[in-house]
Order: structure tokens, then sequence, then C-alpha cells
């Protein structure tokens, strides 16, 4: 049961991840900085497959 949990939990920080980088990308001051993100973002999205 604790195993069922464990990814439970594991995708909810993985969601509020994703939001809060969303929101870091929406808000970015600057052009540099959003590709900066974005490239992060798909740097960690390639390595969790």
């Amino acid at each position: 049961m604790s195993n069922i949990a464990a990814k439970l939990r594991a995708r909810r920080v993985e969601a509020r991840n994703r939001r809060a980088l969303s929101r870091a990308i929406d808000t970015a001051g600057s052009a540099t900085v959003r590709q900066e993100l974005i490239a992060i973002a798909q740097a960690r999205q390639s390595n969790l497959r």
C-alpha cells in the first residue's frame, strides 16, 4: 500500500513542479531567461523518461 501512496505523492510533486516552472516561464523578465527556463524544462523532461 505504501508503494501506491509513494507513487501518488511523486506524481503530485511532479505536477506541482511543472506548474511552478510554467508560472516562472510565463512571468520571466526577459526572453533570455524564458529560453533558459524552457531549456531546463526540456532537459528535466527527457531525464524523467
